[in-house]
């Protein structure tokens, strides 16, 4: 494009900043700087009664944890208001706009546009041209009073005064463009390109509300969404690459690569929370240790964090949280449900089921026997470091041969105590040569009780 690309996100600090919101900001940011240009943001607080503090405040919040950047200050509308007024007299003054009742009751005096009742033709960037005969709209009010403009008004003389080329929106929008285009060509401002963007719909085709669960972007940061795996996943929304490039996986610098309007697709797309947390895990596989383990922290009980401050037990653990879970949130449910009393609890307090040491259709003699085994191999000698992959090759030998099931299950149940737990090596590395050897040699015992 020819001259620099300017966009805008215009929301309105009336709530919490929501995932489709989020998505809209996204498109505007990956449009403008695919082209080199840039976006601005504004708040449009014109409604003074329920526009908040504590509602821009979570916008500004959500829009920087995403890495959504604008450029130039905030800018607000409740500071504007000589510039909206200096436009409305011109309106009026010019015979374009007068002052008139509000309703037939006489209750209030407002300002309205004098409606030329004409056709009204745009080209839509997704939709194509639109037409629209706005002599059905009548002389619609564009202000209180001198210094209390309405939003028609207000986002005219925004767009034009901050040089917006470009406006995308969500597609409840397009009823408002004949409106704010008739008052563009009574000011004398070329309009600005418009691209108006579906909806993004519940699973069942609905509009997403919050009925369907979370839908406030911090909302997801509090669960332990990562922000790089929000964005790929919003980016998706009703999205895809000119290319027709089917990866799943996309850094922003990629998005700002190939992101066009061409891309956009016209229909709503379903918002799958499946589909995000299994992008979110993707993301947290490939974190750094450290990085991974800074955030595990947070979500951890104080009883599983102080064992994670054990080196071993994070290197270990570090293969099982990894596969396991989607979010930082699953940690706390995880240990909500007793997953990980295992690391938790000594040999001592572990109580189980000696029973449930015999794998499938074997025996409990068997079960010893394999046990007694795995004792000589891990216990006969003092190993002073055991780690995930040095384990795995000392017992698998002796399991392939053996059969893994036979061998594997009961080390697995007799190290956890728990139907569910991590692979054995990752249990073996965590709880160290002599904790493990302690819980072997109470299994052996059980199963020795055992009645047949």
């Amino acid at each position: 494009m020819s001259n620099t690309v300017i966009t805008r996100f215009p929301p309105s600090p009336t709530g919490l900043l929501h995932v489709g919101s989020a998505r809209t900001a996204l498109f505007n940011y990956l449009f403008a700087k695919h082209y080199n240009g840039k976006m601005v943001l504004r708040m449009e607080d014109t409604d003074k009664e329920r526009s908040k503090k504590e509602y821009e405040e979570d916008i500004l919040a959500g829009l920087k944890w995403l890495g959504i950047n604008w450029e130039g200050d905030l800018q607000r509308q409740s500071e504007r208001s000589d510039i909206y007024k200096k436009h409305l007299l011109e309106l009026i003054d010019s015979g374009l706009a007068y002052e008139a009742e509000e309703n037939k009751d006489k209750t209030a005096r407002v300002i309205r546009f004098k409606n030329p009742n004409k056709e009204i033709s745009f080209n839509d960037l997704i939709r194509g041209e639109i037409k629209v005969d706005t002599s059905d709209l009548g002389d619609f009010v564009i202000a209180r009073s001198v210094d209390d403009p309405l939003y028609h008004l207000a986002v005219v003389v925004d767009d034009y005064d901050m040089g917006i080329t470009h406006i995308l929106r969500g597609e409840d929008g397009i009823s408002n463009t004949p409106r704010q285009i008739l008052l563009q060509q009574a000011l004398g401002f070329e309009s600005p390109q418009y691209a108006h963007i579906p909806f993004i719909l519940a699973p069942d085709k609905s509009k997403l509300s919050k009925r369907h669960g979370a839908v406030s972007v911090l909302e997801y940061k509090k669960m332990g969404y990562l922000p790089e795996a929000m964005v790929n996943f919003l980016a998706m929304l009703g999205w895809r690459s000119k290319d027709n490039d089917e990866r799943e996986l996309w850094s922003i610098d990629e998005l700002v690569e190939s992101f066009d309007l061409a891309g956009i697709q016209k229909a709503g797309a379903v918002f799958n929370e499946e589909k995000l947390r299994w992008i979110n895990r993707e993301y947290l596989r490939n974190l750094e240790s450290d990085e991974f383990y800074a955030a595990v922290l947070e979500f951890a009980g104080p009883s599983l964090k102080e064992r994670l401050s054990d080196d071993k037990v994070k290197e270990a653990l570090a293969y099982d949280l990894k596969e396991r879970i989607y979010v930082y949130a699953d940690i706390s449910e995880l240990e909500k449900q007793g997953e990980f009393d295992w690391i938790l609890k000594s040999a001592d307090e572990l109580d189980y089921d000696p029973s449930e040491l015999i794998w499938k259709k074997s025996d409990k003699e068997t079960a010893i026997k394999h046990l007694q085994k795995l004792i000589n191999i891990l216990c006969d000698s003092k190993l002073t470091t055991l780690t995930v992959d040095g384990v795995e090759e000392m017992i698998m030998p002796y399991a392939e041969t053996e059969g893994k099931g036979d061998v594997l299950w009961p080390l697995r149940y007799a190290l956890s105590g728990q139907k569910r737990s991590p692979n054995p090596f990752v249990l073996l590395a965590a709880l160290g040569q002599d904790e493990a050897c302690m819980r072997l040699h109470k299994a052996i015992d059980a199963l020795a009780n055992l009645r047949a």
